[in-house]
């Protein structure tokens, strides 16, 4: 198995921040994502983006991955984790089975790669010692879409399809508890803990209960004003841009994000304008009078 640069994979320093490491991530998952890009290896991209922000975004996970980086791996380099991984945390990092993100129709994320898997993938207690028996774990990545309706979803576990009720509005963190569908242990099976994440959406960010949105005008819908579809987690709705709209403006949809109790979150339309490009001589001509018309 070959060593794995994550900040190389995220195009980042080894000393960027917490906020650096999840605008690289979101960049990239947006670019790379299969619904949206068609570039070559676009998946594959995307669930290298995925991994690399898992173990970037966790403290605990990226300081034994830190400290084993710093004994001189790299990237391709054949490799195979040091008996003592993990040792001088106290725990191993295998609180989720052997899965990860799991994957299948409707509901979970990228696989995780093999270097993954061996880091942090293992079900392993203080100093390396097996858990107690217990819950079985697994972490699964669900649709935006399917957070905000909710339903039933189907679920990939240990070579069996789980059908799984999914409540609309689960945050992540949150963990469905299915009864007898875990692990078997002795002549019973345990119990099978699904914590919940989201997938990186190619439209929408998530802030607590929010959804952040960008909504791309031209100059002259943004300083004329115009009614735009706007689309939502539950369909698209009219939005009325008012004139002299700058960009980087906040429009805020109630009762647009999430549901929640003791209220459902907003949608929050941030504007972006762009300028198209000018086609014809007609259009460049326009260009012309625009800017002998704004000249100071």
């Amino acid at each position: 198995m070959e060593f794995k640069d994550y900040y190389d994979v995220l195009g980042v320093e080894a000393s960027a921040g917490e906020a650096e490491i999840k605008t690289a991530y979101r960049r990239l998952a947006r670019k790379f994502h299969p619904d949206v890009s068609k570039e070559k290896g676009a998946e594959e991209r995307f669930k290298a983006v995925n991994e690399a922000y898992e173990v970037l975004r966790d403290k605990d996970k990226r300081a034994a991955y830190d400290q084993l980086r710093s004994r001189g791996y790299r990237p391709g380099e054949d490799f195979r984790p040091p008996p003592d991984f993990g040792d001088q945390f106290g725990q191993g990092f295998g609180g989720f089975g052997s899965g990860g993100f799991r994957s299948d129709e409707g509901l979970g994320g990228a696989g995780f790669s093999d270097f993954f898997e061996s880091l942090f993938g293992g079900r392993a207690g203080p100093r390396g010692r097996p858990q107690p028996p217990g819950d079985t774990r697994a972490k699964v990545a669900i649709p935006l879409e399917v957070a905000y309706a909710g339903g039933a979803q189907r679920i990939g576990i240990d070579g069996r399809t789980l059908e799984v009720k999914v409540p609309a509005g689960i945050r992540p963190g949150q963990v469905i508890r299915l009864s007898g569908q875990g692990q078997v242990q002795g002549s019973q099976r345990a119990d099978l803990l699904l914590e919940i994440d989201y997938r990186p959406h190619a439209d929408f960010e998530v802030d607590g209960r929010n959804i952040l949105y960008t909504l791309v005008l031209a100059p002259w819908e943004a300083a004329l004003g115009t009614t735009v579809s706007v689309a939502t987690l539950g369909g698209s709705v009219e939005l009325k841009i008012p004139p002299d709209s700058d960009a980087g403006r906040k429009l805020r949809l109630r009762g647009r994000g999430l549901p929640g109790k003791p209220a459902a979150g907003d949608q929050i339309v941030e504007i972006e304008i762009r300028a198209p490009r000018a086609e014809t001589a007609a259009q460049r001509e326009l260009y012309r009078k625009m800017a002998e018309a704004f000249r100071p």
